[in-house]
């Protein structure tokens, strides 16, 4: 709670705060769990309300009244469905080592691993980004709040950083 109270300024709107997080955190959580059904998506959930009612505690009269409820309950709903629809455009893909028609040479692919883990942070995270999560360079872009071009360039520059360091393995 300790990072909430930092977002606000003002003591009173603090304490209005800190009342509102001890009365509807467990209805948050509820709301946000009945519309994701995992656990940690629903404390994520409930993190960026909070984050939310944070920000806007001026909008806020009387922290524990009808009108209160319905804007908290409002906005833990929009950020539960906010979470839910990147999860349906992301979804995760499971990782199975015996792909159908392809053979796996586990050595290789050990070599490849430490190869990926010697790139440069920043390149690794573009890589897992655009290949493992399925996000595109605008998608990317936004994210780490950088232009699409350079969103490119980065990809361009990890993919020739990891074919060189495959080489130097003596792969490919």
């Amino acid at each position: 709670m300790l990072v909430y109270l930092q977002m606000i300024d003002s003591p009173a709107d603090q304490t209005k705060f800190e009342r509102l997080y001890y009365e509807y955190r467990g209805l948050m959580f509820y709301i946000a769990n009945q519309i994701l059904h995992n656990k940690h998506d629903a404390e994520d959930a409930v993190h960026n309300a909070f984050v939310s009612i944070a920000e806007n505690m001026k909008k806020i009269g009387e922290p524990v009244c009808p009108k209160t409820k319905g804007y908290v309950v409002i906005i833990v709903e929009s950020k539960a469905i906010d979470i839910y629809r990147n999860r349906q455009r992301h979804p995760e893909v499971s990782y199975d080592e015996e792909t159908v028609g392809m053979q796996v040479d586990h050595a290789s692919s050990q070599i490849i691993a430490r190869c990926f883990s010697l790139l440069p942070t920043r390149y690794r995270h573009i890589l897992l980004l655009k290949y493992q999560h399925g996000y595109d360079n605008r998608e990317i872009a936004k994210l780490l709040d950088i232009s699409e071009a350079n969103v490119a360039k980065l990809v361009q520059r990890a993919k020739t950083k990891l074919d060189i360091l495959c080489k130097e393995e003596g792969i490919r």
